[in-house]
This record gives structure tokens, sequence and C-alpha cells, in this order.
């Protein structure tokens, strides 16, 4: 399979924080900055177009996590399985349709949790 076919390209940065209180902190420097706007989930802000999300409390991966794009979730996982890179598959998330939606590695890359995000 060729890697083009999957259209993998970075979907965003996750930035663990420890608490709401410091991601609040985070994203409101990141807006003051570099004037993004930011929208908040239960459990994080995106800011920007959703190039950083800012986790209100530590979530997977040392450092926080990096979602990569793909055009066909199951094809790139696949291919990455045949690279020797695993899913775990207890992070796997899927659409009302059954389709995977997301899906995080078993391991780490330069202390970030990685996952395919299906665009």
């Amino acid at each position: 399979m060729d890697v083009k076919e999957l259209g993998f390209a970075l979907a965003h940065i996750g930035i663990n924080q420890a608490d709401a209180a410091e991601a609040k902190r985070t994203v409101d420097t990141l807006c003051a900055l570099f004037g993004f706007e930011s929208r908040e989930t239960d459990g994080s802000y995106f800011v920007g177009k959703d190039e950083f999300e800012v986790m209100k409390m530590p979530f997977l991966g040392r450092l926080g996590h990096v979602a990569i794009y793909t055009d066909d979730a199951v094809k790139a996982k696949a291919y990455l399985e045949e690279k020797g890179v695993f899913c775990d598959e207890s992070t796997a998330s899927y659409g009302p349709d059954g389709r995977l939606m997301a899906i995080y590695f078993k391991e780490e890359i330069a202390g970030f949790a990685f996952h395919l995000k299906q665009r």
C-alpha cells in the first residue's frame, strides 16, 4: 500500500495540563499571543482551527498527544501494523455507522501518545 493513499496529516497537538485552571491559563495565553479563538468541551479546549487540544487534566502521553488525520482509519491501522506499530483497541471510538473514527497507538513516540483520526 502506498502511504500517500492514506492521506496522513497533522490534526492537532494535545497539551496535558494538571487541571482545568491551568488549561484555561494556557488557552488564554495561546489566544492572546496568536489571536486564536477557542472552544470548550467537557475534557479540553480546542484552540485555533483545532490545531491544539489543551487537556483539563492529565491524559494519554507523558508529554501529551498528537492526532494524525487519515482518509481511511482501518487501512491506516493495517498499514501501521505492517510497520510494527500496534494500536490499543481499548481506545477505539466508532461513529454511529460503526466506522472507526479514532484509535491510539499502544506505544508513545518521543513522550507523546499518537492517535489516528478519521478525516
